[in-house]
């Protein structure tokens, strides 16, 4: 622990948050390199500079945690508690990753330490009650989607919209015949890209669903190949083993996939908007634990579960929940933009407002200075100017 360095706690579980995490601290650090951050996350927090006091990898979890998942929440919590008791940061930097970190912005609010929240908790879609939470406990809320900030000053928030990080993070670099070469795959034939999730429990629900739904269009269009994507930090196991024998499995170039592949079967989350962004066709499938899916349906308050639907208005994307995640069924939905040239260009197109409806490049830079100003704003008077440098 440096003493004398001003200290700030950041927190992100998921690997979304990770990435958008990581983003955000390289460029606080060009902004204002004295600030050091502890906390939680995942691999690109931890190279972007993070000080680590727990990983965020074996705490990402779908649906209701189990026990063994409990235990390894619980001591999570243990560290950054004792951190803050210990060590009392100038303030905390919450990103999404709603259920860890509500509560742990209440125990920061009791403890006094000013909280920034970025990447808002969905409660316009589900768990409105944690409105209440946000409004008690958070100094200040940016927000990623363009419709978030009239709902969150509706609800009595200091809340400012800053655009969303992946407008920047999504850009493929390969051209078909590159990508092609280096994956073994054939230019001149389709290609569906398949996203079975960045969780185990995501991958172990959808990922044979979605390798059966390849074997159905694959009988009727031999030449269709498919490629599968395996999220960063998943653990090999014989199911990927499995995969592999069947079908080509990437390890990155997700992006690529996205963008050279004629439609794509995702699993439902941020996959579905760095598809958007890249116009790339898609269905979207969300399955989870029977008990998990009775309670959400119950708490969802929104038309569609996929974040393009929700940023046009309509549906655009088709979505498949549930008992309708069928080899039968996401074949039939999925067929036509892999084969049917016009409705596939006409999806493209109705896509690609998405980027402009997003607040442009930059995100992740508005954000950092943002940050920074809130930082200085919660010094006490007298304290000295800060060293800030700005590279932007």
């Amino acid at each position: 622990m440096r003493p004398s360095a001003h200290k700030i706690l950041i927190v992100a579980g998921e690997e979304s948050g990770d990435l958008y995490g990581a983003e955000l601290l390289r460029r606080v650090r060009e902004i204002h390199p004295g600030l050091i951050f502890y906390g939680i996350g995942g691999r690109r927090m931890r190279a972007a500079g993070l000080e680590c006091l727990y990983p965020a990898e074996p705490l990402a979890v779908v649906g209701l945690p189990g026990l063994a998942e409990l235990r390894l929440i619980r001591e999570a919590w243990q560290r950054l508690k004792e951190f803050l008791q210990d060590h009392r940061p100038q303030m905390a930097v919450l990103i999404d990753f709603p259920g860890f970190n509500l509560r742990l912005a209440k125990l920061c609010k009791k403890l006094g330490i000013p909280v920034f929240y970025y990447i808002a908790p969905q409660v316009w879609a589900w768990h409105r009650s944690r409105v209440r939470i946000l409004r008690k406990a958070v100094d200040l809320l940016a927000v990623v989607l363009p419709f978030e900030k009239e709902f969150f000053e509706r609800e009595g928030l200091k809340v400012v919209f800053v655009g969303h990080p992946l407008v920047d993070l999504v850009h493929p670099t390969l051209s078909r015949e590159t990508f092609c070469e280096i994956a073994g795959l054939s230019p001149h034939h389709p290609i569906l890209g398949i996203f079975p999730g960045s969780r185990k429990s995501e991958v172990e629900r959808l990922l044979p669903v979605f390798l059966a739904t390849y074997e159905v269009l694959k009988r009727d269009h031999p030449r269709l190949q498919g490629v599968v994507v395996k999220a960063p930090g998943l653990e090999r196991t014989t199911l990927w083993e499995e995969t592999q024998r069947k079908v080509k499995v990437l390890e990155g170039y997700q992006h690529e996939v996205l963008k050279h592949a004629e439609a794509a079967l995702l699993a439902s989350g941020t996959i579905t908007l760095e598809a958007a962004l890249l116009e790339t066709p898609m269905v979207a499938a969300y399955r989870l634990s029977t008990l998990a899916y009775l309670l959400a349906r119950h708490l969802v308050k929104v038309p569609y579960i996929s974040l393009p639907n929700l940023i046009l208005g309509e549906r655009v994307v088709p979505e498949l929940i549930q008992d309708e995640v069928r080899p039968e069924k996401l074949a039939e939905a999925i067929r036509p933009y892999l084969f049917e040239t016009r409705f596939r260009e006409e999806t493209r197109k109705k896509l690609g407002r998405v980027k402009a409806l997003l607040g442009g490049k930059g995100a992740s830079w508005r954000v950092a200075e943002i940050l920074v100003d809130f930082f200085r704003s919660t010094l006490p008077p007298g304290s000295p100017p800060s060293s800030v440098f700005v590279a932007h």
